[in-house]
């Protein structure tokens, strides 16, 4: 299974490039699940005992994929493709609590991708139920944290660039 981690800052695309390439791939998609946790909490403000919930989360549906045992696989599927994945949920622990669980560092270690597809923040912010970082600075400040880690990691990625 080839795995492909689309990242990048709030409201750059990620979403739509990623039911687009899995449509064109015919690969499986693993939807945002950090998105479907504050839609239905109603707010944005996450504890660290919450975004545990929502990295564990993570972590096993990963795994589950690694393992080749996730519920509706496509048995032709060679491809997956997640909407966000761990390196997003470690940049915003530390963005917004200062540290990272190792735990979390360890499943990064355990599970890559095979490429990584990163989103620049070169469109307008569309604000919505579940965003808060707006700001272009933010933005842009989350996208070259993202870019490091992936950069740390030596995974092959490709910067998403907007048509303007």
């Amino acid at each position: 299974m080839y795995k492909i981690g689309i990242i990048g800052p709030e409201s750059t695309g990620k979403s739509v490039l990623a039911e687009n390439l899995a449509e064109r791939l015919n690969g499986l998609l693993i939807p945002e699940y950090a998105r479907y946790y504050v839609e239905h909490k109603g707010t944005t403000d996450v504890t660290w005992d919450e975004l545990c919930e929502i990295a564990k989360y993570q972590i096993d549906e990963i795994a589950s994929i690694f393992s080749r045992t996730h519920i509706g696989l496509k048995s032709n599927s060679t491809t997956c493709i997640f909407d966000t994945e761990l390196i997003v949920t470690k940049v915003w622990y530390e963005y917004v609590f200062g540290q990272v669980p190792e735990w979390l560092n360890e499943a990064i270690k355990t599970y890559p991708m095979d490429v990584y597809l990163l989103c620049m923040p070169d469109i307008p912010w569309i604000p919505d139920k579940a965003r808060s970082n707006g700001g272009d600075a933010i933005r842009w400040e989350l996208y070259r944290r993202y870019e490091e880690e992936i950069q740390n990691m030596a995974i092959p990625y490709y910067i998403i660039r907007h048509e303007q």
